[in-house]
């Protein structure tokens, strides 16, 4: 197994070498390059590579469907901020505030034939599979957002229900970026869809400890301001968690989210939720998600050095700041 850095190594050079015509339609293809440029995880095409290795594939052979999942992650990226009209995406302008919003449609649209082109490079006799997976990781996706979007205009969303959201609309994408990189190093369906397994949860531990980072991160770290979900009243895992308790803490949440936005809201938030000691509860929860996606490695033939690796990845990402 390689270390993260040089999977990662592998990805920026895919995406260096892009050849986009750009000076032909720069007002198409300049966006698309500024967004894969701005930085990031490059978590998923990272685990794609990481599990290729992991089963005895060659990760070089899926690089290009590692470039195909970054495109696809940057394109819903790119159309969710259109969505939230957020200015900021890695403390950068984001392209519908650079560009605007008929420039940002038509890239991320772009993007995902992009996307579909990168994955279907892949060996002949792995296509069906590997396409199988995209779409319906794509779909999984698209229906996650449906209800990120619906759950914005109601009131009694559940913290169950929050969780198959982003299940939906984090989670599916890491676990199809696995196991479209264990059908490529040669793992049979059932021992792909146990790579899936721990790429979904680990997803689900991602996005929470993601909904902690909006309102006690560093806005320098974090990359894009403290407290966005707060000010555009945003169903998380700390919203939920409190209101779901139905005691003093919850009755001064709902109290609070109805201040206007700015810095006062946040902070009112903020020490609502430690008073309801929802740092704790967050650490609990991506734990527990962690540790099932820990556990699901036992259920592979991998070799003690790539479940050592897979499970070494989990552990830095529970422990990150951005």
């Amino acid at each position: 197994m390689k270390r993260m850095s040089d999977y990662r190594d592998m990805v920026e050079s895919e995406i260096k070498s892009l050849r986009l015509p750009a000076d032909r339609f720069p007002g198409l293809y300049k966006p698309i390059y500024y967004s894969l440029e701005n930085g990031g995880k490059r978590l998923r095409p990272i685990l794609l590579l990481m599990v290729c290795d992991a089963f005895g594939g060659d990760p070089q052979e899926a690089a290009a469907a590692a470039l195909g999942i970054e495109m696809f992650h940057n394109f819903t990226l790119l159309h969710d901020d259109v969505m939230d009209n957020s200015a900021l995406r890695r403390g950068k302008e984001t392209v519908v505030a650079k560009w605007g919003i008929n420039t940002a449609i038509l890239s991320g649209d772009t993007m995902l034939t992009l996307a579909s082109e990168y994955m279907a490079k892949v060996p002949d006799d792995k296509l069906r599979r590997v396409l199988d997976v995209f779409n319906r990781t794509a779909i999984g996706v698209y229906e996650g957002q449906q209800l990120d979007m619906e759950f914005e205009n109601r009131t009694d969303v559940s913290l169950d229900e929050y969780l198959n959201m982003i299940r939906l609309k984090t989670s599916v994408l890491l676990g199809g970026a696995c196991e479209i990189g264990a059908i490529l190093g040669g793992a049979s369906d059932e021992e792909a869809r146990v790579l899936y397994r721990y790429g979904e949860a680990l997803g689900v531990a991602f996005q929470i400890q993601d909904d902690y980072l909006d309102i006690y991160g560093d806005a320098a770290t974090f990359g894009k301001p403290i407290g966005s979900d707060v000010l555009n009243n945003k169903k998380t895992f700390l919203t939920l968690s409190t209101l779901s308790r139905g005691d003093a803490d919850a009755s001064a949440l709902k109290s609070a989210m109805s201040l206007p936005a700015g810095d006062l809201k946040v902070r009112t938030v903020r020490n609502i939720f430690t008073a309801a000691e929802m740092p704790r509860v967050c650490r609990k929860a991506w734990a527990e998600w962690s540790g099932r996606a820990i556990k699901s490695l036992a259920d592979t033939s991998l070799g003690k050095e790539s479940v050592a690796a897979l499970k070494g990845l989990v552990e830095k990402l529970i422990d990150r700041k951005k």
